[in-house]
């Protein structure tokens, strides 16, 4: 793990905060921190951990990955795998069957331009990957669902 650039950071920070227009009191009520903690790892004085980190990126509503790499926590190729698959995870036009084979498919080709991905269930499955799936992407039989009847 990298060092800690909270000078970086802090600055990052007051920079989202005030395009936001939140006063610091407004950022530290939404994030759940006190006023005077915000303040000092504004001023590079404080070093959040990742759960701070996150709380204040969902009060500003921007990626936590990005402060995590500001705070040296995360590797920018790290950040760049997780948004992605956040953001095919959270695509609403999408069936999470699609969402899953998507997933497997950006793996695939990470893992064929020699970038090794770590399952994100630990079982060998991108997550949100619940069932296997065959060569074409479609759902493979598994025999837990039910067969249709005989007409």
């Amino acid at each position: 793990m990298a060092s800690l650039n909270v000078g970086n950071l802090g600055e990052y920070l007051r920079e989202q905060r005030r395009t936001a227009q939140l006063s610091l009191r407004q950022l530290a009520d939404a994030a759940g921190v006190s006023n005077p903690y915000l303040s000092q790892i504004e001023r590079g004085l404080r070093k959040p951990s990742a759960e701070v980190l996150q709380q204040v990126a969902k009060a500003l509503r921007i990626s936590a990955e990005t402060l995590y790499v500001r705070a040296g926590i995360l590797d920018e190729r790290e950040r760049d795998e997780l948004e992605t698959r956040a953001v095919i995870l959270a695509d609403p036009s999408i069936n999470e069957r699609q969402k899953s084979v998507l997933l497997q498919i950006y793996a695939s080709f990470r893992k064929e331009n020699g970038f090794e991905d770590e399952p994100a269930d630990g079982e060998g499955h991108p997550s949100g990957a619940d069932e296997p799936f065959s060569a074409d992407g479609s759902a493979a039989d598994t025999g837990s669902k039910p067969s249709k009847p005989s007409q």
